[in-house]
Parts: structure tokens; C-alpha cells; sequence
């Protein structure tokens, strides 16, 4: 193929995968996608570059960093687009992680209504500020809040 044959141009690749000029130049800046530049200094983008750029949306949406994506990315070889078994491989490594994630969240969730029920005049059954009331420990008087 030759160059240009099939390129898409920035504002067309974020026209297809619905992501802001903006932030196609981030990623690009980032190392996450990659263009070449015409004569007249305008990007152009193999049609590949789609299916990165959902990849990394995917792992965004799912709360994975983009220096974590950025360096599952770097791992394929000749910086290749993902495939079904590298999505397969690398959700399955972030797997622990976002149990992990998970559960805090359900955690802090439960905690909360607490929390909200206290309105934190009750510091020492707070489980978010003051988890068995370590702070107690330090003496009476406010040790987190102070108004």
C-alpha cells in the first residue's frame, strides 16, 4: 500500500471512534497511537489505529491507567494493534486488580451510609476517617475535622 492509500486523517479518526481531536493528540503525544506526517505537515493515521484507540478506551472506561495501557501496549511486537487474545491476556493480568478495585468501592460504599448517619459527631465509629478508632488513641478533641 502506499502511503496515504487508506489513511484516515485526525479528524476523521475521531469522527469514527468518537474520541476529541484533543484527545487523539494526547494519546499520540503519550505513545499510545502513532501517524506520520504528509508534505504539508497534516497527520495521517492508519485505519488500524481504531481499534487501538478503542482498546485504550475499553482499558480507560474500566479505570486502567494509561501508563499501565501505554505499557501493555509497548509489549506487542512491531507496535501492533491488539488482538482478541492480547485483550483476552491483558484483561485477565488487570483481572486481580479490578476485583481488587472492586471491593474497596464496595467497601466504601457500605462505609458511607454509615458515615452519613453519624454526620461525623461520632468519630470514633467512623469507618472511613477512623477505622476502630485509631485516633482515640491520640486523646480527646478533633483530630481529622476541624471546622
Amino acid at each position: 500500500m502506499t502511503p496515504g492509500a487508506g489513511e484516515l486523517s485526525v479528524g476523521e479518526v475521531a469522527q469514527r471512534s468518537g474520541v476529541a481531536v484533543s484527545a487523539l493528540h494526547f494519546y499520540e503525544r503519550e505513545g499510545l497511537i502513532s501517524s506520520r506526517r504528509t508534505a504539508g505537515n497534516q497527520r495521517r493515521f492508519r485505519r488500524d489505529v481504531l481499534r487501538r484507540i478503542a482498546f485504550i478506551r475499553i482499558a480507560q472506561r474500566v479505570g486502567i491507567p494509561l501508563a499501565q495501557v501505554r505499557e501493555a501496549l509497548d509489549e506487542l511486537p512491531d507496535a501492533r494493534t491488539p488482538t482478541r487474545a492480547d485483550w483476552e491476556r491483558l484483561s485477565a493480568s488487570w483481572r486481580t486488580e479490578l476485583d481488587d478495585r472492586i471491593r474497596r468501592l464496595e467497601q466504601l460504599r457500605d462505609d458511607f451510609s454509615g458515615c452519613i448517619g453519624c454526620g461525623c459527631l461520632s468519630i470514633d465509629r467512623c469507618q472511613l476517617v477512623n477505622p476502630g478508632d485509631t485516633l482515640g488513641a491520640a486523646g480527646p478533641g478533633p483530630r481529622v475535622l476541624r471546622m
